[in-house]
């Protein structure tokens, strides 16, 4: 029977995989990874292993990964050990379940190796507790863009909350996203976004519900990014990662 290691590649910091994907990428004959999953660990793979791009394309996320299933299946005929190497955690928005799901179906062993969640780890590396004592009792992880490509009605529902919001996949609907905490929290509503985080791009501006648009377009922050929405926002500067260049547009809400 052949084998699927399903690796979880971390954040995008290519020291935070551990020991045990290392080991799976080593053996491998095959590897398909995808676009936030840091090229630097396919170093990690023997000579000899083929590496296979297979980043998704927006707008057409729905066919790629039935085609990334079909290749999964079509590499397990042919090699006894395939590896998908995904960014963050393979279970955590990675639609890793489903690739599981399919290759057992297939008589194909399964091994998941979980990583580091990009959800907790990139604030945690810019100095923001997803909880903090006497802050805040819990949080929320949501996708920012659905299959079918809306807001996460789960925002609404969040926004409701006392709960600090950490929202993936969600630049492109941030002024929806500042609207609905608006209505529910108001415009002084702590809010940080961090672009490219674990990485030596990564970029963080840290407002509220008020100014954190212009902040955004200032600094030209993109995808992919984090938001993080919540009294714990307003800790992002503690450990002094807020870059000169993005300090003019600090607000330290002291």
């Amino acid at each position: 029977m052949s084998k699927l290691s399903l690796i979880g590649a971390g954040p995008g910091d290519p020291e935070l995989i551990t020991l045990k994907a290392i080991r799976a990428l080593n053996e491998a004959q095959v590897v398909l990874y995808d676009a936030l999953a840091n090229e630097e660990l396919l170093d990690y793979c023997n000579e000899d292993c083929v590496k296979v791009y297979v980043g998704k394309k927006p707008g057409i996320h729905r066919y790629q990964q039935i085609y990334i299933n079909d290749m999964i299946v079509d590499f397990a005929k042919q090699y006894d050990k395939v590896a998908r190497l995904k960014g963050g955690d393979p279970f955590v928005f990675g639609r890793g379940h489903e690739e599981t799901e399919h290759a057992l179906a297939h008589q194909i062993e399964v091994e998941i190796i979980p990583g580091i969640s990009s959800a907790i780890a990139v604030p945690e590396l810019m100095g923001i507790p997803v909880t903090k004592r006497g802050v805040n009792e819990s949080f929320w992880t949501i996708t920012g863009t659905t299959r079918s490509l809306e807001l996460s009605k789960d925002v609404h529902l969040a926004a409701k909350s006392s709960a600090t919001v950490i929202i993936l996949m969600g630049m492109s609907k941030l002024e929806k996203i500042v609207n609905i905490f608006k209505g529910h929290r108001g415009e002084q509503e702590p809010i940080a976004i961090i672009q490219d985080g674990s990485t030596i791009h990564q970029k963080l501006v840290i407002g509220n519900m008020s100014n954190i648009e212009e902040l955004v377009s200032v600094n030209r922050l993109g995808s992919p990014a984090i938001i993080v929405i919540g009294e714990v926002a307003k800790y992002g500067n503690i450990l002094g990662q807020v870059s000169k260049e993005y300090n003019e547009g600090y607000d330290s809400f002291a």
